[in-house]
């Protein structure tokens, strides 16, 4: 959590779906908004429920080796950790997305520590994110939540509800922004919100969208165009600080990307020896995660 004390003033409606490798590649620039805005970004997080079953990625094509081989091909560049091991099979996302809505429902607040959860289970490992057993294997990692609660809960009416809501609130990106500049879908009937589409709303009814995966300096300008009386937070001189404010742990990419000043290229290199110091040191704790590792604080 910051330590800002900011007063929400931009709220930040956040459409993504966990097993979406552009929502994933992302996570550095989201890591830096969080460092530099703090509080001052209210976040809200919406589902876009990518397939709800995974046939339709089957007669797409899609197979676990393909999808692996485009991760090494292309989205290996972003820094984010990847395995490059096939799953058994391919998965459909509807499962995730409707944990996430359980959580939000059952623990308002925590669902974006599902939606890490998630994100690194798809991405990390071979477990099968449409199947319970494995959803709550890949939860487990959310420390002090309910588990059971939440996997019990994906398929009551309420979830089910809210879900479709999502979808429906997802679905809407028709003639907007996102579809304007080529960045929305169109899957499954209406033109969608892509993953990671972010909607930025002010306090004073200005909505500025950033609609699929975009760069830290889109996200960057468009706050600065709508609210440039916020308290923008400087890069920390030192990667334990970037540690200190996210107790839940930093990949190598983002402490990278928090710790570059000004939306400058980060330096991955420069972060992770800072980072095996920190753990030499007995400060920081690595633990291995596909390619990369996830640090936290000893």
């Amino acid at each position: 959590m910051s330590t800002l004390k900011g007063t929400g003033k931009i709220t930040v409606t956040h459409f993504t779906d966990p097993g979406c490798p552009f929502a994933y590649s992302a996570s550095p620039a989201l890591a830096v908004l969080r460092w530099r805005y703090g509080d001052q970004l209210d976040w809200r997080l919406v589902t876009i429920g990518l397939a709800e079953d995974p046939q339709r990625y089957i007669d797409a094509g899609y197979t676990p080796t393909r999808s692996t081989i485009g991760q090494q091909s292309y989205f290996k560049r972003f820094g984010m950790p990847l395995l490059m091991q096939p799953r058994e099979r391919v998965s459909a996302t509807s499962r995730a997305c409707r944990a996430i809505v359980a959580t939000r429902l059952l623990f308002p607040g925590r669902e974006d520590e599902v939606l890490r959860a998630l994100q690194l289970a798809w991405f990390t490992t071979t477990l099968l994110l449409d199947e319970d057993a494995d959803i709550a294997q890949a939860l487990a990692r959310v420390d002090g939540l309910d588990v059971d609660a939440v996997v019990a809960a994906i398929d009551v009416p309420e979830t089910v509800a809210g879900y479709e809501d999502d979808k429906q609130q997802t679905r809407s990106a028709e003639g907007g922004p996102t579809d304007f500049q080529g960045k929305a879908r169109q899957t499954d009937g209406p033109v969608r919100y892509s993953a990671p589409s972010l909607i930025f709303h002010s306090t004073a009814g200005q909505r500025l969208e950033a609609g699929g995966f975009q760069t830290i300096e889109a996200y960057d300008v468009l706050i600065a165009n709508l609210d440039p009386t916020l308290e923008r937070e400087a890069p920390p001189d030192e990667a334990i600080e970037a540690l200190r404010r996210f107790p839940d742990g930093l990949v190598t990419a983002e402490v990278a990307a928090i710790l570059a000043q000004n939306n400058q290229l980060p330096d991955r290199d420069s972060a992770e020896r800072a980072l095996i110091e920190l753990v030499g040191s007995g400060a920081a704790r690595r633990e291995a995660l596909a390619d990369d590792a996830l640090w936290t604080l000893a």
